[in-house]
């Protein structure tokens, strides 16, 4: 692999990404052994619930298979009818066994890994007809893992029935003193409670294949940091890429902000390098809202379209640069501002009505709260 050439580790744990591809090829964690278990234990314990009528219907077909009537002995024709007959009614009674068994098969994958259906899983790969290869696999740590469990496996089931012959001898001893029919019945409870309990020592294996299983499937699907790296530029993008989109975004902004200029009731300026942009719905709004804000180049865009459609534009510097650095657009004007804020619109709005001969004194200036004095030494501003 060109990865350990290169010397990388998989050491990553593996991204979703990876997981729902490899889930999309059929590979994902399964336990043999606990499928072995809930069929084998949960087809035992159906059949010791259900024993006694299961083995009382077989009785009943073995009697009429047997015991033909003296009409189908002599009437060959009606052989097959009756055979057919036989044939249905034995399937009947060994489907809900047959039901039982399918269902507990598909639940062993089911609590595993889900189910999943991939022709990639089955599809036919020269390599797996590779001696080497075979051999590799056969005495690799998971070949070691599965030898491990076999052993265990038949040393379990020959400890529980080795266990379970010396403690059920004398009964077994005692079933030839019973009739035939009620020693057929008492043998066949005896198997089933020896054979249940025998398989119930599989659940070890099972408890232990498990957990072993999963890590195993998350070790094959580790990652290297680069494959990391590489996977992460595939789902989100090139850098250049991102970067060119977050530009598109802030130039749709900016469009949809500089819209929103000729409906402002004043601009405050700085009164070149910052342009904040108020508007006020005296019915509505609680407070002046912030439709539009640039600086430089922004700032000059703002205060020319303002002037296209004769918005007021009011100069003042510490507070101009107060309301940049402390709101967003669409944001209301603080609090601590208000009273500066109603001031200018209050000139501006005292301005609008009067007339061409009318003279309005400008306003003075109103100090602003210490909180806002880092926007008017040098500080940091928002969207700068």
């Amino acid at each position: 692999m060109a990865e350990e050439q290169l010397g990388q580790e998989r050491s990553e744990q593996p991204t979703g990404k990876r997981l729902d591809e490899a889930r999309k090829k059929g590979q994902v964690a399964r336990s043999r052994e606990l499928n072995t278990f809930l069929v084998v234990v949960g087809g035992l314990l159906f059949i010791w619930l259900t024993g006694g009528q299961l083995i009382s219907s077989i009785f009943s077909l073995m009697n009429e298979m047997l015991t033909p009537s003296g009409e189908l002995i002599f009437n060959p024709l009606l052989m097959v009818p009756h055979l057919g007959s036989s044939i249905l009614m034995g399937l009947t009674i060994v489907l809900p066994l047959l039901i039982m068994t399918v269902v507990l098969a598909l639940t062993g994958p089911g609590l595993m890994g889900g189910f999943t259906f991939s022709l990639s899983a089955v599809e036919f790969k020269a390599e797996k007809l590779d001696p080497i290869k075979g051999l590799s696999r056969i005495f690799s740590a998971k070949g070691l893992v599965e030898l491990a469990k076999a052993l265990l496996k038949f040393f379990l089931i020959a400890g529980v029935a080795i266990a379970l012959f010396f403690s059920l001898q004398t009964e077994m001893m005692s079933l030839a003193r019973l009739h035939v029919s009620e020693g057929i019945m008492r043998s066949g409870e005896l198997i089933i409670w020896a054979a249940l309990c025998a398989a119930l020592s599989l659940a070890l294996v099972a408890a232990l294949d498990i957990p072993f299983q999963i890590w195993d499937h998350t070790k094959q699907l580790k990652m290297t940091k680069q494959e990391v790296k590489d996977e992460s530029k595939e789902t989100d993008g090139r850098p250049e890429v991102k970067a060119r989109v977050r530009q598109l975004q802030r130039e749709a902004s900016q469009r949809r902000m500089l819209e929103d200029v000729p409906r402002a009731d004043v601009v405050i300026t700085n009164p070149t390098h910052y342009a904040v942009a108020l508007q006020y719905d005296r019915d509505g709004s609680a407070a002046p809202i912030v439709v539009a804000k640039g600086a430089d180049l922004m700032a000059l865009k703002i205060r020319e379209i303002a002037s296209e459609h004769q918005v007021p534009i009011y100069s003042e510097p510490p507070l101009a640069r107060a309301i940049f650095g402390s709101t967003e657009i669409g944001d209301e004007i603080p609090a601590p501002l208000f009273l500066a804020v109603a001031r200018v619109l209050a000139y501006v709005f005292q301005v609008a009505q009067s007339s061409a001969t009318d003279y309005v004194p400008r306003p003075e200036a109103v100090p602003l709260p210490e909180a806002f004095d880092q926007f008017n030494e040098g500080g940091p501003l928002n969207g700068v």
